[in-house]
């Protein structure tokens, strides 16, 4: 097959469904009045936001009135984390999160400790999960939010939010997760899982770049966090993206569609079995059904990881070391460090993500290159030249 791109960076970023762009197109060229404005062209930017607003809510088993749109992830998780940290400051200053949290809430949580809050970040099992007795140990009464990851960024592992929120409700603790990977993929119900904020992302799930979206329970003790004219419901003001929230609403109500989550299990098993059949690979992160439907990451023993993706570079494809966040870090993942991932596999990491528009043949395509590359980069491996020191020493 011609192999000119092979996109397998979708936990960066997606294309945009063609489908998601045509909707989006008029809010650019003919409605695209300001939604706090009252005439003609303002009223129907108003109608499309609360549309969108009762789409999104209506995915996750939320009331419209409790869904804030945002600019993006990054911007949601910064505030559910400080906004609830400082409007509960009086009841206490303790804060859970995890190891292997995306780096905006690591660097939330990291600022805050710097504000005079406490920090207790949890270890992950070589799995990633959780462990739901090292939860309910670490809370104390000065425990105000427990944030934790739905599917890990990196690796995948898919938390049961069901069992944290449980707890977290019986604590009497607000429990958020930064769902930004998980949207559409596996089950996200508020209710269910006894969520009281969730972070959701539009550019993971094909809709456009700079949207997203908080939930907010009803009831929950949060003060605003950027302020203005008051928009949306006086919880984050500025301007309404309405093109991106359209756009963002409708590949929402596309992803949901559950036969996307079944082509993109079908692809990552057969990625998976494919190339762990190389000799000295790992898969990092869980198998089956605990994983995202569209993750798949890999370690190869005396490896680097720039080298393989550079290699796939040359072959088309498109892959990442972790997380697009951490791209420009040196040295090795905190995420497989916080697992256990072996020191000689640990640098040979490399993260590969579908797409429902991923088809069989690219991943047998993949599947063929991928042996070669790791057989090449082993032959001019720096271990093997320490080795071969070594024994000349000797």
């Amino acid at each position: 097959m011609n192999a000119s791109e092979i996109y397998l960076d979708s936990g960066a970023s997606t294309r945009i469904d063609p489908k998601v762009f045509e909707l989006m197109k008029p809010y650019f060229l003919e409605k695209y009045g300001n939604a706090s404005s009252t005439h003609g062209f303002g009223r129907d930017a108003k109608e499309a936001l609360e549309r969108a607003r009762a789409d999104i809510a209506k995915s996750i088993g939320a009331k419209p009135s409790e869904i804030v749109f945002t600019s993006g992830g990054t911007e949601s998780n910064n505030f559910a984390i400080k906004s609830v940290a400082f409007t509960n400051r009086e009841k206490g200053n303790h804060i859970i999160t995890t190891k292997i949290e995306h780096k905006c809430i690591l660097n939330s949580c990291k600022w805050l400790a710097s504000q005079g809050f406490e920090v207790t970040h949890l270890d992950v099992d070589e799995e990633g999960f959780v462990s739901a007795e090292d939860l309910e140990k670490a809370i104390t009464d000065r425990t105000i939010l427990v944030s934790i990851i739905h599917g890990n960024n990196e690796i995948g592992t898919i938390q049961d939010l069901a069992a944290i929120g449980k707890i977290c409700k019986s604590r009497g603790v607000y429990f958020h997760t930064d769902a930004c990977q998980s949207y559409t993929k596996t089950e996200l119900d508020v209710n269910k899982q006894k969520l009281d904020l969730v972070t959701l992302n539009s550019h993971k799930i094909h809709g456009p770049k700079g949207v997203g979206a908080l939930y907010i329970r009803e009831g929950t003790e949060i003060k605003a966090w950027q302020h203005g004219g008051g928009h949306e419901h006086g919880m984050r003001s500025g301007t309404e993206n309405i093109h991106g929230i359209v756009g963002f609403a409708e590949a929402v109500k596309i992803g949901m569609d559950k036969r996307h989550v079944e082509h993109m299990t079908k692809l990552r098993d057969k990625l998976i079995e494919g190339v762990l059949q190389i000799p000295d690979s790992r898969l990092n992160g869980p198998r089956g059904d605990k994983r995202l439907c569209n993750n798949a990451n890999f370690s190869f023993k005396k490896v680097e990881a720039e080298g393989i993706g550079g290699y796939l570079d040359q072959k088309g494809v498109c892959s990442s070391t972790g997380s697009a966040c951490s791209e420009k870090d040196t040295g090795p993942s905190y995420v497989l460090k916080a697992i256990g991932v072996p020191a000689d596999y640990i640098n040979g990491s490399v993260r590969l993500t579908l797409s429902r528009f991923n088809t069989e043949e690219e991943i047998d395509y993949v599947i063929k290159v991928m042996p070669e590359i790791i057989k090449s980069l082993r032959r001019g491996s720096v271990f093997d030249k320490v080795i071969d020191l070594v024994k000349k020493i000797q």
